[in-house]
C-alpha cells in the first residue's frame, strides 16, 4: 500500500529521519519547512497524509492544521501532529484543531507506520468516493465539502461496549455531554446491537472479561450494517501493541488509560465528522446514480434505463423459455392539454400518470418514460392475454377518474391508448418487440384512442 506523505518541519535533520523511515516502507515521501509551503502543496492534491511539525517559525502546526481542516480543498486530508510537545493540553489543543492524530517524539518506527497505514487506507476510501462523487456535482447536486468543513462533531449516537462498571459509567457520562450513549456490558449481544443501531460511532474496549475486543472490532468490519461505522478502541497500557493490531484490522482510532476527558470529546467528534463526511458522499453517490437512471418528472426509469435492462430481460425470458409482455401507452390528445392548459397542467397530467402506473403493475415490472408523453411497461413471466387484462385495467384507472391540474383547482379527463405485444420466440431481438407494440400503439390511437390493441408475435 503506498501513498504520498507530505512531511512539514524546519528541522532538516527530522525530516531526513521521517523521509528514510516511510521510504523503507515504500511511501512516497514529499517535504515541506514551513507552514505556507504545506498548505500549497496540500491545495494542489499532491499528498495524501500529513505529518506536521508543531513549532515552527512562520505559521505553527495547531494553524497549519486548522487551516487545512477550515478549507473544502483540503479538510479531507489526514494529518497526524508529529512533535516534541508532549502535555495533554497540547495533544488536545492539535485534535481540537482538526489533527486525526498527535505522536510525541520518540516516536517508535511500529507505531508511525501502524498509524500512517491505516490512515492511508481510510485516504483511499474516501477518495473513492469522492471521485465517484463528482458526477453529482455536475447533475447539480450539491457537494458536501462545505457542510463537513461546518459541522462540529457533536449530537451523534455512540455504542460503548464495556464490562467494567466504572469505566463504562465515567465514560458515558463524559459523552453524554455531546452525544447520545447506549452502553452495552455484554460483548456477546454488541454486535447485534451495533448493527440494529444506525450509530455514528462504536467506542470498544480491548480489556473485556472472557472475551476478545479485537475480534468484535473484526466482525464489524465484516458485518455490512457496521462495515462504514468507525471504531474507537480504548485500552489499558500494558495492551498498547494490541491496539496496533486494530489498526491493521480497521479500528479508526485509540486511546490508552487512564482516558482524558477533553481527548475522548475531540477523538469522538473527529471520528463523527468524518462518518459524517463519507455517509455524504455515498448519499450523492448513490443519488447521482438514480438520477442518471430515473426521470426527473415521474420518477419512473428513463429511456436509457429501460434499453439497457429490456435486453437483460428479454434474454432472460429466452433462457427461461418464459413469455415476457411489452406495451407502450400514450396519453391521448396530450399536445391540447399543454396547449389549453399550459405546461404546468401537462406536468401535472403526467405525475398523477405516473402514479397510477405504478398502483397497476407489480414490483417485478418494468414502468419507464419513453419519451415525451409515451411511456413504456415490461412484464416478465407474462403471456398476451394476462398483459391485456392488466392494459384494460391501467386504462380504465386513467379514463375513470378526472386528473386535477393547477394545485386541484381544476379537473380534467385523460384518456391512454396502449399497444400490447409479447417476446414469445427465443432469441428475438427487442427492437423488433418494441416495433410491434409500437404499431399496435397506432392501430389503437387510428381506431379512436382511449382503448388497447394487442398484435401478437
Amino acid at each position: 500500500m503506498s501513498a504520498r506523505i507530505l512531511v512539514v518541519d524546519d528541522v532538516s535533520a527530522n525530516v531526513k529521519l521521517l523521509e528514510a523511515r516511510l521510504s523503507a516502507e515504500y511511501f512516497d515521501v514529499m517535504t515541506a519547512s514551513n507552514g505556507t509551503e504545506a498548505l500549497a502543496i496540500s491545495r494542489r492534491a499532491e499528498c495524501d497524509i500529513i505529518l506536521l511539525d508543531v513549532m515552527m517559525p512562520d505559521m505553527d502546526g495547531f494553524e497549519v492544521c486548522r487551516r487545512l481542516k477550515t478549507d473544502p480543498a483540503t479538510h479531507h486530508i489526514p494529518v497526524v501532529m508529529v512533535t516534541a510537545l508532549d502535555s495533554p493540553a497540547d495533544r488536545n489543543r492539535g485534535l481540537e484543531a482538526g489533527a486525526d492524530d498527535f505522536l510525541t517524539k520518540p516516536v517508535s518506527d511500529v507505531v508511525l507506520i501502524a498509524r500512517v497505514r491505516s490512515l492511508t487506507r481510510l485516504k483511499m476510501m474516501t477518495d473513492e468516493l469522492r471521485m465517484r462523487a463528482i458526477t453529482s456535482l455536475e447533475i447539480g447536486m450539491q457537494a458536501p465539502e462545505r457542510s463537513a468543513v461546518a459541522d462540529t462533531g457533536k449530537g451523534g449516537r455512540i455504542l460503548l461496549v464495556d464490562d467494567r462498571e466504572s469505566s463504562y459509567e465515567r465514560l458515558a457520562t463524559i459523552l453524554a455531554a455531546e452525544h447520545t450513549v447506549d452502553v452495552e456490558p455484554n460483548p456477546t449481544e454488541a454486535l447485534f446491537h451495533a448493527a440494529e443501531g444506525n450509530y455514528d460511532l462504536l467506542i470498544v474496549s480491548l480489556d473485556l472479561n472472557n472475551f476478545d475486543g479485537l475480534r468484535l472490532c473484526s466482525q464489524a468490519r465484516s458485518l455490512e450494517r457496521t462495515r462504514h461505522v468507525p471504531i474507537l478502541a480504548i485500552a489499558d497500557p500494558e495492551n498498547s501493541t494490541r491496539l496496533l493490531r486494530g489498526l491493521e484490522i480497521g479500528v479508526n482510532d485509540y486511546l490508552l488509560r487512564p482516558i482524558d476527558k477533553t481527548e475522548l470529546l475531540a477523538r469522538a467528534r473527529t471520528q463523527i465528522r468524518r462518518r459524517r463526511y463519507t455517509d455524504h458522499l455515498r448519499d450523492n453517490v448513490q443519488n447521482s446514480i438514480e438520477m442518471a437512471i430515473t426521470d426527473a418528472l415521474t420518477g419512473l426509469h428513463n429511456r436509457r434505463y429501460m434499453e439497457s435492462h429490456l435486453a437483460t430481460l428479454a434474454e432472460q425470458a429466452s433462457l427461461r423459455g418464459k413469455p415476457l409482455a411489452l406495451m407502450i401507452l400514450d396519453i391521448d390528445y396530450f399536445k391540447s392539454i399543454n396547449d389549453n392548459y399550459g405546461h404546468d397542467a401537462g406536468d401535472d397530467v403526467l405525475r398523477e400518470f405516473a402514479v397510477r402506473v405504478r398502483k397497476s403493475i407489480r414490483g417485478i415490472d418494468l414502468a419507464c418514460r419513453y419519451g415525451g408523453e409515451e411511456f413504456v411497461i415490461v412484464m416478465p413471466e407474462t403471456d398476451l392475454h394476462v398483459a391485456g387484462m392488466v392494459a384494460e385495467r391501467l386504462r380504465r384507472s386513467i379514463a375513470g377518474e378526472p386528473f386535477a391540474i393547477h394545485k386541484g383547482t381544476k379537473r380534467i379527463e385523460v384518456t391512454i391508448s396502449i399497444g400490447l405485444t409479447t417476446l414469445e420466440r427465443k432469441g428475438e431481438a427487442v427492437a423488433e418487440v418494441l416495433k410491434r407494440a409500437d404499431t399496435a400503439l397506432y392501430r389503437a390511437k387510428h381506431d379512436g384512442r382511449n382503448r388497447v390493441v394487442s398484435q401478437a408475435a
